[in-house]
């Protein structure tokens, strides 16, 4: 019995010597490293071990001494695009081995919904061409990571998924936004490319934001307790940073694309410095400097079927982000929505026009389009004229010669339905109901059609007034 108990005293002795590197579950087989960066890769062993790791592309060996905990980090420098190459850790002769990891670039693709919707779309919710993109998505050097969901009061470490490469079954699960965006710069680029999905369908801005961030905006109540995060889920404050995106922060990427917005229409006034506190809490943490972030604004809907109403103003407040946020750009979704569902099918314009942003701001593909924005207005008489940036091509309308999503007010704030016409590039705006008019808006309502295009892409609905 004495000789037993022994045994297995040095059984577990030799176990607790012998402990194993474990890695968080995005760094395993298949997995995508951004190209040409100083890529950090963590984990845990014994603690106070040392690890040795080495990357196949080079031969190099790097070491890193564990801390009392057992956590290591260590950063490995990645070459030029290319691969399937391997990883090698080593702790005190125990050795775990990466495959099939290829070097490229990395997004993170975040946000409620809109961006988790998946290619098979929801119940009763297609999304537009799928059929036809699983026939032909097979690809294997875009990968494809899906965070599971997982809302916690307290940041966690390690997230639920799985690296896989683009096929009909991986791809009829993954983010349908993330796809497009992530296989428009594989087709444009030429390079392997890594997507990590972490999104929550109905989640609210602030809670991909830690409390600290939030201490700004006094109208946000934070999770007190674990009760508060059961039931609140995806809107409580804080609760998908801690669970989702926290243990992610660190992972060497490019950049980000978000598609969010739609939960924050009741509180669409502080909006715009929301997202600007998010975006600057993300970069602060991630120590990869300003580095891209795209977005969409959130498609037309009618709001009245859910009992809500101004989505109007929380896409302007996403227009305002686009100049507080250095380094970010907006996506107009204008003629992409659908007004009996808040899940517009078309998330393939909504993916591409994400890569259309990171192709000419962050890679300088040179002749793609861009998307025109209102600059300014000038009143002459009975005619407001109003004027645009960002477009050389001249803005026109996308059926016909007029437009009825424009409106005109006088200085009894009260807007009338207006005709509309183009010359070169301005549209012209009058109602014979208003002699003089003070203010101007386009398409400014929950649910619209958006039809003023600037070389095939929408512009955004805007107001001239701040009433």
């Amino acid at each position: 019995m004495k000789r037993l108990t022994f045994l297995i005293c040095m059984f577990v002795l030799a176990v607790t010597v012998n402990a194993k590197v474990k890695l968080p579950q995005f760094f395993t087989d298949g997995m995508v490293l951004q190209q040409q960066s100083q890529c950090r890769l963590w984990g845990t062993t014994e603690c106070s071990a040392t690890v040795e790791v080495t990357t196949s592309w080079d031969g190099k060996t790097y070491k890193a001494q564990a801390d009392k905990e057992g956590r290591f980090v260590v950063q490995v420098q990645t070459p030029i695009a290319g691969g399937p190459y391997e990883i090698t850790f080593e702790e005190n002769r125990d050795k775990l081995k990466l495959h099939n990891v290829l070097i490229g670039e990395v997004w993170i693709c975040s946000g409620q919904s809109n961006m988790e919707m998946q290619m098979k779309g929801f119940k009763g919710q297609p999304v537009e061409g799928a059929i036809g993109e699983l026939l032909n998505c097979n690809d294997a050097q875009l990968r494809l990571f899906t965070v599971k969901r997982n809302p916690q009061l307290l940041p966690q470490t390690d997230v639920t998924g799985h690296w896989s490469e683009a096929n009909a079954a991986s791809v009829r699960d993954f983010s349908a936004t993330a796809y497009f965006f992530g296989q428009s710069l594989r087709r444009t680029l030429g390079v392997p490319v890594g997507l990590i999905s972490t999104s929550f369908g109905g989640s609210a801005c602030e809670a991909w934001m830690t409390a600290d961030w939030l201490k700004a905006f006094p109208q946000v109540t934070l999770p007190q307790s674990e009760d508060d995060v059961k039931r609140l889920q995806q809107r409580c404050p804080t609760a998908l940073y801690n669970g989702q995106l926290h243990p992610l922060i660190g992972y060497a990427m490019r950049g980000a694309i978000w598609y969010q917005g739609e939960d924050n229409v009741p509180r669409y006034d502080y909006y715009a410095p929301l997202l600007a506190a998010m975006v600057k809490g993300w970069r602060s943490e991630w120590q990869q400097g300003d580095f891209p972030f795209y977005y969409c604004q959130i498609a037309p809907y009618d709001y009245s079927l859910i009992n809500w109403s101004g989505s109007q103003y929380l896409r302007e407040q996403q227009m305002k982000a686009e100049e507080m946020i250095p380094n970010a750009r907006m996506a107009v979704l204008l003629d992409a929505g659908l007004q009996y569902g808040i899940h517009p099918r078309k998330k393939q314009q909504a993916g591409q026009r994400l890569a259309l942003l990171a192709l000419a701001n962050t890679y300088a593909v040179k002749g793609l389009p861009d998307f025109a924005v209102y600059s300014g207005v000038e009143f002459q008489g009975d005619t407001a004229v109003v004027a645009f940036q960002r477009s050389k091509e001249w803005v026109y309308f996308e059926h016909g010669s007029s437009s009825s999503n424009f409106e005109v007010a006088g200085a009894d704030h009260v807007f009338h339905p207006a005709e509309a016409w183009i010359s070169r590039n301005r549209v012209y705006v009058r109602s014979q109901q208003v002699s003089q008019p003070v203010a101007v808006r386009y398409a400014f309502h929950d649910w619209v059609e958006g039809d003023l295009m600037h070389d095939g892409l929408p512009v955004s609905s805007f107001r001239t007034d701040d009433w």
